[in-house]
């Protein structure tokens, strides 16, 4: 068996233009692979192309060009079982406003042939907080319960690889705890998470690897870990004995001065190291109350490789 959840290989969408405009290419040959068992981070801007690439993947988009394998099956020769492979909740709040949440779960487990003694309608409903809501019409849920349910629709089949397409926007606080809860959990059961958000922090804190995209290509594709270490941007904080009334000045060092009267020193660890900014620190008559240093996170990687496109 193959260790990628997901394979993708040259993948192209060009969207017909309308009359008189031209055709609009979504993805531009993008290579992508998703270990098994990873929780992985598809970042980028809006418009990148992510959504694109996301709906190919559930089969709801029919792509221009290239290959796409989901746990080990073919799109184009095993449509069925790659299909049946991947659950995807959509960022997108579309349900049925007539269906309870149980009879929701019923008819999405009928739609991918659960037959009905392995369904799992009332697990789902208890994992996702909507046990006591089970019989209520969807149109009367909120809309953190309704993406809740979004959630559990995803899951009825039981998927190898579960899509979370931006699942944090705009819910409250104890709605992504509990989701992330969730995730975790699910993941160490075994399943394969994909993640989309413009919440770079959760990105950092969940993902094992990340890849990020941009004007439909790949940028990069690497480990957490080795996208922060990308930038040897590092950061200085120095608060002061006494307010300062002339920056430190050294080659390659950059000093700023917050309102709060800390002093920011910028500098890269590959050409100044620590001891050299404390001495332009000192050398500036600023004695040092308490120092801090800060690196660089996702967020400064992500605009590293995506301002410059």
């Amino acid at each position: 068996m193959t260790q990628d959840a997901i394979r993708i290989e040259g993948l192209k969408k060009t969207y017909r233009g309308g009359r008189g405009e031209p055709e609009k290419q979504a993805l531009k040959g993008i290579d992508l692979v998703v270990p098994r068992g990873s929780v992985f981070g598809l970042l980028g801007p809006n418009g990148a192309g992510k959504s694109t690439l996301i709906n190919i993947l559930a089969g709801l988009v029919v792509k221009s060009a290239g290959q796409v394998t989901i746990w080990g099956f073919d799109q184009d020769a095993n449509p069925r079982q790659s299909r049946a492979s991947i659950g995807v909740m959509p960022q997108e709040l579309n349900l049925d406003p007539f269906f309870s949440p149980r009879g929701a779960l019923e008819v999405q487990a009928g739609l991918y042939g659960v037959p009905k003694a392995q369904r799992r309608s009332d697990e789902i409903l208890e994992m996702v907080g909507l046990t006591d809501k089970a019989e209520a019409y969807a149109r009367t849920l909120s809309g953190g319960m309704r993406r809740r349910l979004l959630l559990g629709k995803a899951l009825v089949h039981r998927p190898h690889v579960l899509v979370l397409d931006e699942p944090t926007a705009g819910v409250d606080i104890e709605l992504r705890q509990m989701l992330w809860e969730n995730v975790r959990k699910l993941n160490q059961q075994g399943m394969t998470i994909i993640l989309t958000t413009h919440y770079l922090e959760e990105a950092q804190e969940m993902c094992d690897q990340i890849a990020i995209i941009n004007q439909g290509e790949k940028i990069v594709q690497d480990s957490t870990a080795n996208l922060l270490g990308r930038l040897d941007a590092r950061t200085m904080v120095i608060l002061p004995d006494a307010p300062v009334s002339e920056l430190p000045k050294a080659p390659g060092i950059a000093a700023t001065l917050r309102d709060d009267g800390a002093v920011v020193m910028s500098y890269h660890s590959q050409q100044t190291n620590a001891e050299q900014v404390l001495e332009a620190v000192r050398g500036a008559g600023i004695r040092i109350r308490d120092v801090k240093t800060e690196e660089a996170d996702l967020e400064d990687v992500f605009l590293a490789l995506t301002s410059s496109r």
